[in-house]
């Protein structure tokens, strides 16, 4: 067995063909195993999978095999105990641990490289790392959502001015604006789940860019490790980063939805509105002001939702201008990539709780309704239902509120005589038809704020989310 090991000598040059060593400012530019070591577990399994291969296919002895084996399980044990040393000479994670193996299984230790390059190893490394936090962000998502289903459920009958420009439209109920929100979340799941497909199919085999010449079973390696399929082309394999592009936009979205949550709880919970209140510890005080208690958390959600929205733009950016196939260029792919992953996830987990803990204000939401017309719009539904047509029924109902608002009161308030004035067709039924709860009730097409709709949803919901 030879104790000589290349990857002990990179403090003095990268191989025998270079004449110097790398300078220690260009070492630290170029390393990245100090945010990459997080991708410890993936390359130990990925690699375990590549040997047990080449076991299989009589490139690895059997000896060799175990060797790499039991080294293997010492790393890992190193690495959970925090005993392992990470070195900045060894650059990324797959070399810091490939050196530790060869230290501890020699040669056996090296052959593990057969048939392989550090350039679709780590790429098979980032695909399984980000397959899992995948599957970890859909049950997060779960969990929101089912939160704002146990909110909506209580909340169906309540009353919440429904805006359009931030101007009173129409009354909603309560739960089934935040049913809204279960829909877009939910879409979001459908897009992680979707493009997991396009993170789950295997690099590993496609060696630097023009796949081995040794007799791989790459299927074999993919049945192993759990991906659906293999990259079918060996340049793209190592070059291709559109899955995490592709994840990148489906988090920065997720986080555009968190956001535009965000923005109406600080409205609602402000005291021009009052709709709602949020728990404690969720918010913080004024440093001068002894009565804030300001909406810090969703607050920060929105600043974080330009930052993960950033790191997209910044991936995007990174692999416009790259040839095939493996560039340099493509280490920079993990730092943005992590911290989307961390922020969505810390994100998520955060407004699960906090939604749970909304704390609603019926009346202040009542009160607001009864201030912008709301009930227009069903005013003029009224109307076409005796056979008027919708846009002479608009001009109507236009002066009737022109004379509210003159005088001070809501459409309710106007008695049939002055409302008969604005068109004889208007009978004594129609008070029924200006109250904020017969409005509501109206609306019972699919999707609409009835309250016997919002509870078919939230039904629907639940059954679709185990809850």
């Amino acid at each position: 067995m030879s104790n000589d090991n290349q990857l002990d000598k990179k403090s003095q040059a990268w191989s025998a063909l270079f004449s110097e060593p790398m300078s220690e400012l260009v070492q630290r530019y170029t390393a990245s195993v100090f945010f990459d070591q997080r991708l410890w577990r993936a390359d130990i399994d990925g690699s375990l999978a590549h040997a047990e291969m080449l076991a299989a296919q009589g490139i690895l002895s059997a000896d060799d095999h175990a060797a790499i084996v039991r080294g293997m399980a010492q790393i890992r044990a190193e690495i959970e105990s925090g005993a392992f040393a990470w070195k900045l000479e060894l650059e990324d994670v797959h070399l810091n641990i490939e050196a530790r193996l060869t230290q501890l299984a020699g040669d056996a230790g090296k052959r593990l490289h057969t048939g392989r390059s550090r350039n679709d190893q780590v790429a098979t490394d980032v695909r399984l790392w980000l397959r899992g936090e995948i599957d970890a962000i859909g049950a997060l998502l779960v969990a929101l959502q089912r939160a704002l289903v146990d909110v909506a459920e209580p909340n169906a009958e309540v009353i919440l001015p429904g805006f359009t420009h931030l101007q009173v439209a129409q009354p909603v109920s309560f739960g089934h604006h935040l049913l809204a929100y279960v829909e877009m979340f939910a879409r979001d799941a459908e897009r992680l789940a979707d493009l997991r497909k396009r993170v789950n199919r295997l690099p590993l085999g496609a060696a630097a860019l023009a796949g081995t010449s040794y007799p791989l079973d790459r299927e074999r390696v993919a049945r192993t490790l759990g991906f659906d399929a293999v990259c079918q082309n060996s340049l793209d394999a190592v070059s291709d980063r559109d899955f995490a592009i592709e994840f990148g936009a489906a988090a920065a979205l997720c986080m555009v939805h968190v956001s535009r949550l965000s923005e109406e709880l600080i409205l609602w919970m402000s005291q021009s509105f009052g709709f709602i209140d949020l728990p404690d510890r969720f918010c913080t005080g004024s440093s001068i002001m002894p009565q804030k208690k300001n909406p810090d958390v969703p607050e920060l959600a929105r600043g974080k939702t330009g930052r993960v929205v950033g790191h997209l733009m910044g991936l995007i950016t990174l692999m416009k201008g790259q040839p095939l196939a493996y560039n340099k260029d493509n280490q920079e792919d993990k730092e943005p990539l992590f911290d989307t992953v961390d922020t969505l996830k810390d994100t998520l987990r955060i407004f699960a709780e906090l939604a749970a803990g909304i704390q609603v204000k019926p009346e202040a939401m009542e009160r607001a309704a009864k201030k912008g017309y709301a009930t227009a719009t069903d005013l003029a539904d009224y109307l076409v239902k005796k056979g008027v047509a919708f846009r002479d029924a608009h001009e109507i109902v236009a002066h009737a509120v022109k004379t509210a608002i003159a005088r001070g009161v809501d459409l309710a308030e106007l008695s049939l005589a002055e409302l008969q004035a604005f068109h004889p067709a208007i009978g004594a039924d129609v008070h029924a038809a200006l109250t904020l709860r017969g409005s509501l009730d109206a609306r019972r097409v699919l999707g609409g704020t009835a309250p016997s709709q919002v509870r078919a949803q939230i039904a629907r919901h639940r059954a679709r989310l185990g809850a």
